[in-house]
């Protein structure tokens, strides 16, 4: 087995498994999908092997320690600040589609012609909130425009109208 195969496998974090084939190495990796995230275990894996692996004639300085932890509390507030805001926005869409029931709204149908007629449901089964509109599901953010249904007065019983 090569020094490059042997590599190879460990940074795609796999077990390489060796054939002879001819006398050529022919390695089966399982593929890894690389992160684009460092979450905060990752980040302590990282910490705890770099302290492992420290010059003992050249320990780490306290203060550096101290500002990757003060990192890592900064990385995790900010990833429950983003959680935070993904759930809030959530709730506006579904308070805004609720808003529509009796409005009429307008949207634009997959034939490309502007429809309008009155939200009736409300349905947050999806990650978009969809609005029914005439018997048909629309999603929130294809509704163009919303107005105020007419109102129409009926006289009330035993008055007349001049």
């Amino acid at each position: 087995m090569t020094i490059e195969a042997i590599v190879a496998a460990s940074a795609a974090g796999a077990t390489a498994t060796p054939t002879a084939t001819a006398g050529v190495y022919s390695g089966s990796t399982t593929a890894r999908t690389p992160s684009q995230s460092l979450d905060s275990e990752a980040f302590m894996k990282l910490l705890v092997t770099q302290l492992k692996n420290q010059d003992p004639s050249s320990p780490m300085d306290s203060n550096q320690m101290i500002a990757q932890t003060t990192q890592l509390s900064m990385m995790e507030k900010l990833t429950a600040l983003s959680t935070t805001s993904d759930e809030s926005f959530s709730l506006q869409m579904r308070i805004a589609a609720a808003a529509l029931v009796g409005q009429n709204v307008t949207y634009t149908d997959a034939a490309g012609t502007s429809v309008t007629g009155v939200a009736s449901a409300v349905s947050y089964a999806g990650s978009v909130p969809q609005v029914t509109v005439g018997g048909v599901s629309v999603k929130l953010d294809a509704i163009s425009g919303v107005t105020t249904p007419a109102t129409t007065t009926t006289p009330v019983a035993g008055t007349t109208t001049a």
